[in-house]
């Protein structure tokens, strides 16, 4: 048998690019990004702007076949992509310029009007009726990138090996599942949460994190902001008990075993400056692998510690908020399948925020494409064989159209089970 000349990959062809259509709800707020940077372009002779390649970096999300700038580069030699961007193809050098002088934050107007069209589900959990605010989930996900970053290339494991990568921090609303908002840092400002989002605290939230942001500082600021707050606190926590408060039988029914009104802080400038509760819940947990990859160990129970700021709110229901925090995990999930996390485009900040920011596009056309709140990982795997022309139109809304899981009910009776068999 002859053998098999080794080399790169075939060309892209039009059948590869996917989603071009799709794009004409976007394109419109995109337009406005077009006259960004070009005040250094002094010859005139511009001819790759901004709206075009933010246009190609959303194409990228969803088309499998561009999995790198170079794919990019040879997408923008198609006529479907030249008809939808009005424009000739691009060169390479062109490409890996543009990530480094366009501005980021130019996006964040786009991701705010597509928010606007979102509108929260009408299905919200009648447990929370009561509350009035808006359920913000707050969290940073590691984008593990190319072994280039430079920036990162300092951080060395306990082994040796280098480590590098991203932190993007997001604010995820829950009732329009969705990103609110979202900042990328270095991986090397790991403990910076709770600075990132205090920059961006807005009112009428309730704030829901895990411990990784217990800082005094933040928790002032959200009741400042005329926001509150629930998060999980560290056990050495230090606090003087002003009130302790009487359990119902719902609360012991969740997992609250204590509730007390404290003043919390150990000095002048480490405290916080305003009543704050704090509520312990024995809850079921699944603990992370020894090293943080793998395999998790089995189920464990374990008390956890949850201050807020939300005074008159019955125990249950502040257990069942930080229960809600989980629905960030998942999304993050969801969002590194988009992003497509194994290869960035782009080893300069700019360009790599600007690739976050398109998959945060992305995840928004995909809930107003499908009119379904919850695009998860197998809803994206079905559009793109419906794009793919493996799924027709019927198969694709057949998916859509299915009723939620219910895993839930199944974990729930299978407890039930075990408790029946003594374990």
């Amino acid at each position: 048998m002859p053998a098999v000349p080794r080399g790169r990959k075939d060309k892209l062809a039009e059948p590869d690019v996917r989603g071009v259509k799709y794009l004409g709800r976007v394109m419109p707020l995109l337009k406005r990004l077009h006259h960004d940077a070009t005040a250094r372009d002094a010859a005139g002779n511009r001819t790759l702007f901004y709206d075009q390649y933010a246009a190609l970096v959303l194409l990228h999300c969803f088309s499998p076949a561009m999995a790198s700038l170079r794919a990019i580069q040879e997408a923008s030699t198609l006529k479907k992509v030249r008809r939808l961007l009005g424009c000739p193809a691009f060169s390479l050098s062109s490409l890996s310029e543009a990530s480094r002088v366009f501005d980021p934050a130019l996006l964040e107007q786009v991701i705010v009007e597509l928010l606007g069209e979102l509108k929260p589900h009408a299905r919200r959990d009648p447990r929370l009726k009561d509350i009035d605010r808006t359920l913000v989930l707050c969290d940073g996900t590691l984008l593990r990138a190319l072994p280039r970053l430079a920036e990162a290339m300092w951080k060395h494991s306990r082994t040796g090996n280098k480590m590098y990568g991203w932190r993007m921090h997001c604010q995820f609303e829950l009732d329009r599942h969705v990103p609110g908002d979202v900042a990328l840092t270095p991986y090397r400002c790991q403990g910076d949460e709770p600075a990132v989002l205090k920059a961006k605290l807005k009112p009428g939230c309730c704030y829901v994190y895990d411990r990784g942001y217990f800082d005094y500082g933040l928790f002032n600021a959200v009741v400042d902001a005329g926001s509150d707050y629930v998060g999980r606190v560290k056990k050495s926590i230090a606090f003087e008990v002003v009130e302790e408060r009487a359990l119902t039988p719902a609360a012991r029914a969740a997992g609250v075993v204590r509730d007390a009104l404290v003043t919390a802080g150990s000095a002048h400038d480490r405290r916080a400056d305003h009543p704050l509760r704090l509520v312990w819940v024995q809850a079921q947990v699944h603990p992370r692998s020894a090293r943080g990859e793998g395999k998790a160990g089995p189920p464990e129970t374990e008390l956890l510690l949850i201050a807020t700021s939300l005074l008159h709110a019955p125990d249950e229901l502040i257990a069942l908020i930080y229960r809600y925090r989980w629905t960030i995990e998942i999304f993050f999930r969801f969002f590194k399948h988009l992003l497509g996390c194994r290869h960035l485009i782009s080893d300069d900040p700019r360009g790599i925020t600007i690739q976050c920011y398109c998959a945060v596009i992305g995840c928004l056309l995909l809930n107003l494409w499908t009119g379904r709140r919850k695009a998860n990982v197998a809803t994206y795997r079905m559009v793109h064989w419906y794009l793919a022309g493996l799924a027709d139109e019927d198969e694709l809304l057949a998916h859509l159209n299915k009723p939620p899981p219910n895993t839930g009910v199944k974990l729930r009776a299978k407890a039930e089970l075990w408790k029946t068999m003594g374990w």
